[in-house]
């Protein structure tokens, strides 16, 4: 049944009710519970899609398309839950699918918060809207409705990014920690769950590592330090990018530092790392700090973040290989994110990590003609990719001190994951997959009149057991 006010020409229709009425103008009032990233129409307007349900209609409830000639026009709903008023929408059919569609020309929308019933003031509003008195009672009862029910937002199939598989596409509950252009016209946002990203094979060659070395992001984009210190320091920050063959995308709409639920976002690997695609279609909610599924997410990562060993990747449970050892077993694990952010360019570091690559590749060629060991291992764990140099008496206690060729080829291999061919040339054809290993990283400077920007890793205190 239609709620109307005392004028005849002004009512507000039940979801249900306007789904029935195809091609007719009618006025609604709804709870947003999906934003779609606004974009570029393939004619000169700005376009976006929202979803919102009401009482009548819980789910999967109703799209709005929204079509404006400036993307500062099209409605920027803060948080899921959020209470949406549209006036002279135009329901629509398409296929088997019912939408109400946003009109420029004479349809107006207001957005509310939905925990303010003080003052009825929209939050924003579109040029042609005009509050009427007879509006707050419809607000209020969907304020009541959306406070005594738990909103079916998709929560069931979202997933974490611990759980993320390549090529597929998947709903995530994420922050967003920073947004910026990694060149004119393609961005970049930086995502957090608190949860690691799972290990992945390597199947580069190491023979190219000098000419093509494995790089250290995903993205031909360095994060510059203020920015880095600003990232959580446990859990995987995944890179997702724009799809530069799609509409240009309003990026700007994505703010920093909030809680949203992502759908349909496409991953992929690169170069064996892992990072996301925004596609035309994903769907955008804002999710507040106090909804139950962030709560649950922030609960997760204080325990884990308080936790003595929660600093150890989630994939290397219950404990890494015993293939290393180091002089200080009981000195806490730290992220690699946490040693690049340290405040100071001297540090020392117990961390668990992966060897993803070496340079030189073959064993013979560990040491110099002089007989000094100088290495570069390329480490990983969820939170970053470094390189990381043997040097010296470091290497010496590493390798327990100067073994066979032979014997530094299976040194090499178990530490890569690799086969345990004699032949160092066999490893090369198989793909790796490194364990965890517990390694002390050291940080330094070469050069004191740019201290940060010669900074270095090198492992130290570390012996590795055959």
């Amino acid at each position: 049944m239609a709620r109307s006010s005392t004028w005849d020409d002004y009512k507000f229709l039940q979801i249900v009710d306007a789904r029935a009425a195809i091609n007719q103008k009618v006025n609604l009032i709804g709870v947003v519970v999906e934003t779609g990233l606004p974009k570029q129409s393939r004619g000169t307007d700005c376009f976006c899609s929202i979803k919102v349900i009401d009482e009548s209609y819980p789910s999967p409830g109703i799209s709005i398309n929204f079509f404006t000639e400036t993307m500062d026009k099209l409605p920027q709903v803060l948080t899921v839950g959020d209470i949406i008023q549209l006036s002279q929408v135009v329901m629509k059919t398409h296929g088997p699918d019912i939408y109400a569609l946003f009109n420029k020309k004479f349809s107006t929308f207001a957005i509310f918060d939905r925990k303010n019933n003080s003052n009825f003031l929209p939050y924003q509003w579109s040029p042609k809207y005009q509050a009427r008195e007879e509006d707050k009672k419809f607000i209020l009862g969907l304020m009541k409705w959306v406070a005594d029910h738990k909103i079916d937002a998709g929560l069931a199939d979202l997933h974490s990014l611990q759980e993320i598989r390549e090529g597929e596409r998947f709903n995530l509950v994420c922050k967003i920690v920073h947004v910026c252009e990694v060149e004119k016209d393609k961005w970049m946002l930086l995502v957090w769950d608190g949860t690691d990203t799972p290990p992945v094979t390597i199947k580069t060659k190491l023979e190219v590592e000098m000419e093509n070395p494995l790089p250290l992001q995903p993205v031909d984009f360095t994060l510059q330090r203020d920015i880095l210190c600003t990232l959580p320091p446990l859990g995987t920050v995944l890179r997702v990018t724009v799809d530069r063959c799609n509409e240009k995308i309003g990026i700007n709409f994505l703010k920093s530092n909030r809680w949203v639920k992502l759908i349909n976002i496409r991953c992929e690997l690169h170069t064996a790392l892992w990072h996301a695609v925004l596609m035309p279609f994903t769907r955008v909610c804002y999710l507040s700090d106090e909804d139950d599924i962030v709560l649950q997410r922030m609960r997760q990562y204080d325990e884990r973040r308080k936790s003595k060993w929660g600093w150890m990747p989630l994939s290397s449970f219950p404990w890494p290989s015993d293939i290393t050892e180091t002089d200080y077993p009981n000195v806490p694990f730290v992220s690699l994110m946490r040693a690049l952010a340290n405040s100071r360019v001297v540090g020392k570091f117990h961390c668990v990590v992966r060897v993803v690559a070496v340079f030189p590749w073959l064993a013979e060629d560990f040491r110099s003609p002089s007989g000094v060991y100088r290495i570069r291992l390329t480490i990983e764990d969820p939170t970053a990719r470094i390189h990381a140099y043997l040097y010296k008496e470091d290497a010496e206690q590493f390798f327990d001190g100067y073994p066979s060729v032979y014997a530094l080829t299976r040194k090499r291999n178990l530490l890569l994951g690799t086969s345990q061919g004699d032949d160092a040339s066999e490893m090369n054809d198989y793909f790796r997959n490194p364990p965890w290993i517990r390694c002390c990283l050291k940080s330094y400077h070469i050069d004191d009149s740019d201290a940060w920007g010669s900074r270095n890793f090198r492992i130290f205190a570390t012996t590795l057991k055959l």
